[in-house]
């Protein structure tokens, strides 16, 4: 049987990405992403599934830095909307409420109905950690903004659904695995993943990726990140839609090592039926 690792507790967006990727897997909820990381490096676990960019809240923190780090591999990557409710103890009421307990990101994206009550916010680890404190707290005055599936799970009553500022709020996910997956059909829509470090001279950046543009190939994601201190050159994050089999993309990367220290291919897999659909630019 497939073992699971996410970060979050049992009813977190996390653990619904994880569901719908594999619904008989075992889970393996993580404190963190390093920990959900390590658990498949170290064999605990054989993939795990962690969000890398939300459409309201934008790239989440410490992923790009530990992707390249981590030696594994992306497989392939899930959209999931993402739905809160605002849920309390049973019995209690809206009027009730002094208290709103969530994720920092989860309160960030329900910002209407948090002006609207004019509450206190107190962030926790986890969407569905939230829950679970409010359940165990049982006072009526504490509420948690969290995914449908924590009311249920922790006994707790919604108190008003679907409560996120953003209908089309979306996460993307990615699974990450020991080994590579076997390649896509060229033919088929990919995207590829990668890291590179470009070397120490004026215009790198530029020249680097001047390859994709020329051989007009496109560039759907670059992040940059330091590694160390000092002024030791950016390593970058990058995301093409395209397969390194074909002509346009295996020249662009032949640029790209041009220019560049190191280039890492962190994954080829299947592009996603909502990138397709347009909702991924």
């Amino acid at each position: 049987m497939t073992t699971v690792a996410y970060q979050g507790e049992q009813g977190s967006n996390s653990a619904t990405a994880a569901r719908a990727l594999y619904p008989d897997a075992g889970e393996l909820p993580c404190t963190g992403f390093e920990q959900a990381l390590d658990a498949v490096t170290f064999g605990a676990a054989d993939v795990a599934v962690i969000p890398v960019d939300n459409s309201a809240a934008g790239r989440v923190a410490d992923v790009h830095h530990l992707l390249p780090e981590s030696g594994l591999f992306i497989v392939a990557e899930h959209f999931l909307a993402i739905r809160f409710d605002l849920m309390g103890v049973p019995g209690a009421s809206l009027d009730q409420v002094e208290c709103v307990r969530s994720h920092v990101h989860a309160l960030g994206q329900c910002r209407k109905i948090l002006r609207e009550g004019g509450w206190r916010t107190l962030v926790s680890d986890d969407t569905a950690g939230s829950a679970r404190e409010v359940a165990e707290l049982g006072d009526p005055r504490h509420a948690a903004l969290a995914p449908p599936a924590a009311a249920p799970l922790y006994g707790l009553q919604v108190l008003r659904p679907e409560v996120e500022d953003d209908p089309d709020n979306t996460t993307r996910f990615v699974v990450l695995a020991r080994a590579a997956a076997p390649w896509p059909d060229a033919g088929a829509p990919t995207v590829t993943s990668l890291f590179f470090c470009v070397r120490n001279i004026p215009s790198a950046l530029y020249k680097a990726l001047g390859g994709f543009a020329s051989n007009g190939v496109n560039l759907t994601k670059i992040e940059s990140y330091q590694m160390g201190a000092g002024l030791s050159p950016s390593r970058f994050y990058v995301e093409i839609e395209g397969h390194p089999d074909q002509p346009g993309v295996a020249l662009a990367l032949q640029e790209l090592g041009f220019f560049s220290t190191e280039v890492r291919v962190l994954g080829v897999y299947p592009a996603h039926p909502h990138r397709l659909a347009g909702g991924c630019g």
